[in-house]
Parts: structure tokens; C-alpha cells; sequence
């Protein structure tokens, strides 16, 4: 419970890398600003050019991280690969309720389970799916941020993410942009009984 005694509720948006989540949450973040805050979630990975610590992500040292488990200091997190880590640090969902506000996650197929599981009623939890496996591949070559390794390693994850589908309460299939960010508006304003604020 936050300071102000408001417990909101969560909307997780999970799926595969390149499928879009990221781009459909920052649309909503713009839309519904002083209804819902953005949990940063924590990793050891490397921090991109473009990427700001404590905006994009905490980013740890895998040291850190392994520290902070030990404390207890994580809701959720996983090993996504070896000494690659991601989760989301308790102190940042009360930072977020402190304000008055309900959370949205961009995260991961396997943490996005562990929150679901975790808050279940509280918490929605969406799968953004692409059209297509091809079309999901095809993607994430086009960000060129990936080594070939790292490429074939993402693949195969992404393959065993997709299965992952019925976990979730819905299933958003992004193939047109605008049309699965008004879908994605129209689930969280029924979820969290909120409306498009004034501008």
C-alpha cells in the first residue's frame, strides 16, 4: 500500500521481441499521462546508445542484481540468458502507486506470468502478437541491433515466447499500428474504468 493508501491495478504488455509492445505502451503512456505511470524495469544488459539509466531501465551491474535478489528487493525477475538478467524492483511499483497511479509493464513473456500470477485480479495482462513468425523476424533484422549470434539466440526464444499465447487474459495481434494502439486503448480504459483525458 503507498503512502497515500491508493492500490492500483496493473496492465502488462508482453510479447516477443519486435512485436511492437514497446512502440503500443509509449502511445498509451502519451494518452492516459496522469492515469497510469510506466514501471522501469531493472537488467544487467548493456545499455544502448539511445537509452537513458532510470528511464529506459536501472541498469545493473549483474553483481548488483544478484544482490538486490538476496535482499528480497524484486517482485519479479528472471535469467533471460546467462548473466543477462530483468525484473522489477518492489520499490518501483510503490513509487508508482505513491503518485496515485496504475501501472503499466513492458516486459518480458516469463516475468509478465510471474506478475499475472502474482496480482492476478488486479492485473491485466496482454500478449501482443505479430501477424505472422516471418513478419516478427523480418522486424527485429530491421532494428540491425543484433550480432548474427545473438540474432539466432533471440529467434529460438522468440519461437518458445509465441507458445506462451493462452497464458495471458487477451491476445492483441499487431499488424496494423494504429489500429492495435486504439484496441490496446479500448482494453486498459475498460480495465481500469478510465476515459482519454482532456487535453
Amino acid at each position: 500500500m503507498s503512502a497515500r493508501g491508493f492500490k492500483g491495478k496493473m496492465v502488462i504488455f508482453t510479447a516477443p521481441s519486435g512485436a511492437g509492445k514497446t512502440t503500443i505502451v509509449r502511445h498509451l503512456l502519451k494518452r492516459y499521462k496522469n492515469q497510469i505511470g510506466f514501471s522501469t524495469s531493472a537488467t544487467t544488459r548493456v545499455m544502448r546508445d539511445h537509452e537513458i539509466d532510470g528511464k529506459d531501465y536501472y541498469f545493473l551491474t549483474a553483481e548488483k542484481f544478484r544482490q538486490k535478489i538476496s535482499e528480497g528487493a524484486f517482485a519479479e525477475y528472471e535469467e533471460v540468458y546467462q548473466d543477462q538478467f530483468y525484473g522489477t524492483l518492489k520499490s518501483e511499483i510503490e513509487r508508482i502507486w505513491s503518485l496515485g497511479k496504475h501501472i503499466i509493464f513492458d516486459m518480458e513473456v516469463k516475468g509478465a506470468t510471474n506478475i499475472k500470477n502474482m496480482y492476478a485480479d488486479d492485473c491485466l495482462a496482454v500478449f501482443i502478437k505479430p501477424p505472422s513468425f516471418s513478419i516478427l523476424v523480418e522486424r527485429l533484422k530491421n532494428r540491425k541491433s543484433e550480432t548474427q549470434s545473438s540474432l539466432t539466440k533471440r529467434i529460438a526464444r522468440m519461437k518458445k515466447e509465441l507458445s506462451y499465447e493462452s497464458s495471458f487474459d487477451k491476445v492483441l495481434v499487431n499488424d496494423l499500428l494504429a489500429v492495435a494502439c486504439k484496441e490496446a486503448e479500448i482494453m486498459i480504459e475498460l480495465f481500469l474504468n478510465i476515459s482519454e483525458e482532456e487535453e
